[in-house]
């Protein structure tokens, strides 16, 4: 691994806390940024600037939970709290004596459109449509916009982050009561008003067969060690397992590894009327995200976990452990 400091932006996020912990217990000096419980605050321009200034990496994670409904307060926020931090680390990069030669921003494989014909990579993708792919349009303008010649930019676009305190804790808990089947699509109506916004899911792969591509937390780590390590990498890359599967056999696996041996199909009306129950939106279960890592396979970048079960077995066993 290469030296020096790293700044890690959204620091208090499940991704940024193991990012912190691998990198510090390398060795490596850690500044952290957050809006709470960390070294700087976002309102402090100046000391991400020194901070940043003589910085060998930074990372970039922050950004609003998308596990919301989408009003209009929502998708402000989701919008202001990427664009304004990148943009914050943007300026102290333009702004730095010595800029970091690696900067490494959040994005998302949401950006490509629901596809269940063929997986996409960053070469031959199909960018989508809808708020969400707005989102991390505007997230990797942000990142690109500034000239900044002498530090290697990465949006890292990634699948669904598998690993303890990520997704699987409340499907876990779904599973136990006889509710981990798979997400079935199908119709339902969608608002005028959300329509405009491109907030409404349409029905698409039926069955539980919308695609799911994912990717372990400690690959994540990995990936963004090798990407220091291997310069000819910049712009977009997927940070994506390389053996997605669909929702039925991802669902299928979470209740083998917990030793559930049924659980019913979800159609769509229940996941609508859950989703509203719990503030969130059923187009994080019913897009098709088939993404393969092209760039990342094609450099040599040997996953950790590169085939389902061992993730979800790792995940869960290491709950057990800190609980």
């Amino acid at each position: 691994m290469t030296g020096g400091r790293v700044v890690i932006g959204g620091s208090s996020g499940f991704m940024g806390q193991h990012l912190v912990a691998h990198h510090r217990a390398a060795g490596r000096e850690v500044v952290t940024v957050s809006r709470t419980g960390s070294d700087l605050n976002w309102a402090d321009q100046a000391g991400i600037d020194e901070a940043v200034d003589g910085a060998a990496l930074v990372i970039g994670l922050a950004g609003k939970s998308v596990n919301c409904r989408y009003t209009p307060e929502n998708r402000a926020e989701i919008f202001s709290s990427r664009l304004d931090t990148t943009a914050a680390l943007s300026a102290a990069i333009a702004r730095a004596a010595v800029p970091p030669s690696l900067w490494v921003n959040s994005s998302t494989a949401t950006i490509y459109r629901h596809s269940e014909d063929r997986p996409m990579t960053e070469s031959t993708g199909e960018l989508g449509t809808g708020f969400s792919v707005e989102v991390a349009k505007a997230w990797e303008g942000a990142l690109f916009a500034d000239p900044l010649p002498a530090t290697r930019r990465v949006a890292l676009r990634s699948a669904i982050v598998l690993g303890d305190g990520g997704v699987l804790g409340p499907l876990r808990r779904l599973a136990t009561i006889g509710l981990g089947g798979a997400q079935h699509d199908g119709r339902w109506p969608v608002g005028r008003r959300r329509r405009e916004a491109g907030a409404g899911h349409f029905p698409g792969a039926r069955m539980g067969r919308q695609r799911f591509s994912w990717v372990h937390v400690d690959d994540v780590v990995g990936i963004i060690d090798f990407l220091e390590a291997h310069p000819e990498l910049e712009g977009p890359v997927n940070a994506a397992s390389p053996n997605p599967v669909d929702n039925a056999e991802f669902m299928a696996t979470v209740r083998r590894v917990l030793g559930v041996r049924f659980g019913p199909p979800m159609p769509r009306w229940m996941l609508e009327l859950g989703a509203i129950g719990i503030r969130t939106e059923t187009e994080l279960i019913l897009k098709s995200r088939w993404v393969l890592p092209e760039k990342l396979t094609e450099a040599g970048y040997v996953f950790r976990y590169p085939t389902l079960e061992g993730a979800v077995r790792e995940a869960y066993d290491r709950e057990i452990v800190a609980g």
